[in-house]
Order: C-alpha cells, then sequence, then structure tokens
C-alpha cells in the first residue's frame, strides 16, 4: 500500500524483518525433554521497534505474516505496542514463521526454526514504498533478514538504497545466526553492508565473523574508516565500548537482578542506543543507559517482554523514584 501525503506520519525509525510466534518451554534443560509450551512472539527486527517505541520513539515495521491465526495475532499483537503498520500485510500459501526456543537453568538458549516457506519470501523491491522511508530518521537493519534467503538481500539493498536517496540514517546489527547461514556466507554478504552504515550496534563476536577484528578499539578504528559516524561493540556481561564524534569510550557492565533469559538483550541495548541518539546524549550517557536496558531485559523470560519503558528505565537508574503502593 502506498502512503499518501495526508497519511504520512513522521516516523523517528523503521525496520525490515518477519516476526514469528516464539514457542517458550514451560521447563528448563534439552527441548526433547520438554511437554508445554508457551506462545509468545519474537524476531529481532521487531523486537527492536518494540524497544524503540516504549521508550517514546515513533517506530514503524515493514513485514509480510501468513494469513493465519498466528499471522493474526502477531498483528495485533504489534499494534497494541503502538507501532505503525502500514507496511505489513497479511499473504495467503505462506505460513507464519515459528521457532522453538530451549532454555537451560543458567539462562543460556537455543532456537530450533520453521521458517522454509517464510511469507517474507512475497515482499520484494517493488513493495518498498518510497514515501514510507522518505518520512523516517532512521532504518534500522540485521543480519537477520538477509539470511532467511538470497532474495531478502536485494531487498535489503534496495532498502538502503531508498534510505540514502532521502538522507535516511542506516542502523545495522549483524546479528549473525549460524542456524541460518554459514561463517563464510555472513562475511561475504554482511561485509558489503558495512561502508553503507552510519551507526553500527554489533557483537564482538560477529565482528570477528565479517572483519577478522575482536578487540573493540581494533574494530573502531576499522569500521571508522568506513564512514560509519557511530560504533557501539555488544560484550555481554563485560559490558560495552563505543565511539562517537571522535571519542571512544569504555561502559561497564549493569548487573542484573537474575539472569532468566539472554534473548532479546541485544535488541534492547540497540534500542536504548537509538534513543540516546534521538535525544542527543552524550555517549557515555548512551551506552550507560543501553548497558542498563540490556540488563532489565535479561531478567525477564521471552524475547521481548522485559523491553522497558523509559519511566522503568529512569526507576532503574534512580533517577525518579518507584512507588509500590
Amino acid at each position: 500500500m502506498q502512503l499518501d501525503t495526508e497519511e504520512q506520519i513522521m516516523l523517528d525509525i523503521i525496520t525490515i524483518g518477519e516476526a514469528m510466534i516464539v514457542f517458550n518451554p514451560g521447563s528448563a534443560g534439552p527441548l526433547q525433554f520438554v511437554n508445554t509450551f508457551e506462545k509468545r512472539v519474537g524476531g529481532a527486527e521487531l523486537n527492536l521497534a518494540i524497544g524503540c517505541s516504549r521508550l517514546g520513539m515513533k517506530a514503524g515495521y515493514i513485514s509480510r505474516l501468513g494469513n493465519d491465526e498466528f499471522g493474526r495475532y502477531i498483528r495485533h499483537f504489534i499494534r497494541g505496542e503502538g507501532i505503525e503498520t502500514s507496511q505489513l500485510h497479511l499473504v495467503d500459501g505462506y505460513p507464519t514463521s515459528l521457532n522453538f526456543k530451549e532454555r537451560m537453568e543458567d539462562g543460556s538458549t537455543r532456537t530450533f526454526y520453521y521458517r522454509d516457506k517464510s511469507p517474507m519470501a512475497t515482499l520484494s523491491t517493488s513493495d518498498l514504498d518510497e514515501n514510507y522511508f522518505k518520512q523516517a530518521k532512521i532504518l534500522h537493519l540485521t543480519g537477520v533478514y538477509p539470511a532467511i534467503g538470497d532474495h531478502h538481500i536485494t531487498v535489503m539493498e534496495r532498502a538502503i538504497e531508498l534510505a540514502k536517496k532521502h538522507d535516511v540514517k542506516i542502523s545495522f546489527d549483524p546479528n549473525i545466526r549460524l542456524r541460518m547461514w554459514t561463517k563464510e556466507k555472513a562475511r561475504s554478504v554482511l561485509e558489503k553492508i558495512l561502508p553503507k552504515v552510519d551507526i553500527l550496534l554489533a557483537g564482538d563476536e560477529e565482528m570477528n565473523i565479517i572483519i577478522g577484528e575482536k578487540e573493540p578499539r581494533a574494530i573502531i578504528h576499522k569500521v571508522k574508516d568506513l564512514g560509519i559516524s557511530f560504533v557501539a561493540v555488544k560484550q555481554g556481561d563485560r559490558g560495552s565500548v563505543g565511539y562517537y564524534q571522535g571519542k571512544i569510550v569504555e561502559a561497564k557492565p549493569v548487573k542484573a537482578i537474575k539472569v532468566v533469559d539472554t534473548v532479546g538483550a541485544g535488541d534492547g541495548f540497540n534500542a536504548g542506543v537509538l534513543y540516546g541518539l534521538s535525544q542527543n546524549w552524550e555517549l557515555t550517557k548512551i551506552l550507560h543507559v543501553a548497558n542498563t536496558i540490556g540488563s532489565m531485559v535479561i531478567s525477564v523470560v521471552g524475547d521481548n517482554e522485559g523491553l522497558p519503558y523509559y519511566e522503568e528505565v529512569q526507576q532503574k537508574l534512580g533517577e525518579v523514584e518507584r512507588i509500590e503502593r
């Protein structure tokens, strides 16, 4: 659907990706011994959109879902999060993708995907509405979308072209899923995207795959020469290292109350960074808030259930008092 001029609403961020039904296990341990599951909603790009929306940003989501009960459920869920969905459509003949999550006692997880006939296969370059890009400030992309299939690489390239045409900043998280493609294929595709990126949000292990560098400062020095203006290297429980406006900052980790589910922590971190940039914060504050959000996410079971609203972040930071009753 093309947007008419009078329908246009300025968006802080838009993203492209596949939402899925996530079946969370009812107990910890190997999946073969789990007998009950709880239906949730997930997807890296969707988690990012939810995280940004809860922090107060206006987010838009470009996607395709199966025209089935799961697809309808996900669409209602996304709308309930206040995300703009004019570019999200239900399609016949393609079942909504699923994943089953395995969770161990220490909070670590594995994911098993069922997405061979993905509804995203029906999204083509001609479906990308230029007006939708024109009204956005940031386009967020991840390495998950192109890993679904080669067709998606072409769509991503077109999305980048439209964003560049209208001075929309490109935010990118490699988010390499080795269950979906090999290290070699990921490197060959993602290294071509880096020179087009403005905001890089990456894990150190991922950058080691793409550019052969794992140490944060080495990563920063290598990618800033490509023209990337903001870099955040995520190191999990070791914190993060960032580069912005000629300054490098090492941010200490924020201890989680309890680690119960690590999925979504990186997406929460990303949302914190993008919100901080929208508020023109200094790099030190951006990284601290992003680390704080990541620690909040891993204290809650689910891909996006732990993504906080901004007032909850303020409470965690001690900026406002939390009133219990």
